[in-house]
């Protein structure tokens, strides 16, 4: 088989376990984590109704010369900032708790930055 196709079963495999578990509301709606080699796409949905409720693209942020940190790559950072993005428009809806939906991929990296942002502007997990 082709590896890059295991690793893609194995992904969507992984993805639909998390998704059996958890559901978001209207109330806490579940923030989803789409990633691909050029960009991140992070979204508050309400499975109840299935809408989503907020959105925010990596192309959205703009990375100036002090938001980089010392030890974070460029996607990285930009992660964390979109987090931050996401988190600023929950607010701006009354959200305040959410549950976290990795997508399938494992927490590090660029995902993690992402759920880090989300929380440092003041989203609960």
């Amino acid at each position: 088989m082709n590896k890059e196709k295991s690793k893609l079963q194995k992904r969507t495999r992984r993805q639909l376990k998390i998704r059996a578990k958890i559901s978001g509301t209207a109330k806490c709606p579940r923030l989803s984590v789409f990633k691909s080699n050029t960009g991140m796409y992070l979204q508050l949905i309400d499975d109840t109704i299935g809408k989503t409720l907020v959105s925010a693209h990596s192309r959205e942020v703009k990375l100036g010369k002090n938001s980089n940190k010392e030890n974070m790559g460029r996607k990285v950072s930009i992660g964390f900032e979109l987090g931050k993005i996401i988190a600023e428009r929950a607010k701006n809806k009354k959200i305040a708790k959410i549950v976290f939906d990795r997508g399938g991929h494992r927490y590090h990296g660029r995902v993690k930055s992402a759920a880090d942002g989300a929380r440092a502007g003041g989203l609960e997990f």
